[in-house]
């Protein structure tokens, strides 16, 4: 399948191993495994970030082989997930510098353009989480006060 907005039509991904049970040499139980999540999320880490730290610090390869749950789902439970998802925050951290940047260099022509992208990807994804209940229905992106979402 070809990219939104750009003419590549590479399929390069890395897979998910199949077997769903967790490998012999992983002796983390998934209560350590829990712990060490709550722990870093309320250092303010992201998701994202937190399984990469698990994988390269702690030695536990996947986390949801071995909680049976994705690292978010352990994160709601606990009362620790972020208010919105970590891929819409992203996004619209990224349409915040490049007004950032218009409002100094009003001539730039392809950062206009690319925040009209990066802005319809904001909406896109706004549609989604609202229509999967993550987000509240009353939810509304405003390019003017997107920057107190963001710090």
């Amino acid at each position: 399948m070809g990219r939104m907005y750009t003419p590549g039509k590479g399929i390069s991904k890395s897979a998910v191993p199949y077997r769903r049970t967790p490998a012999s040499w992983v002796k983390a139980t998934p209560e350590d495994v829990c712990e060490h999540i709550c722990k870093l999320a309320r250092k303010g880490t992201t998701p994202s970030q937190i399984g990469v730290l698990l994988r390269d610090a702690h030695g536990i390869p996947l986390v949801s082989s071995i909680t049976g749950t994705k690292i978010v789902r352990v994160l709601r439970a606990n009362g620790l997930a972020p208010e919105i998802p970590e891929d819409l925050y992203f996004l619209i951290k990224k349409a915040v510098s490049v007004h950032k940047h218009l409002e100094r260099q009003r001539k730039d022509n392809d950062a206009k353009y690319r925040l009209v992208l990066v802005e319809a990807r904001i909406q896109r994804l706004v549609r989604y989480y609202m229509t999967t209940g993550q987000l509240p229905p009353t939810w509304k992106y405003d390019s003017k006060t997107a920057s107190t979402i963001v710090s």
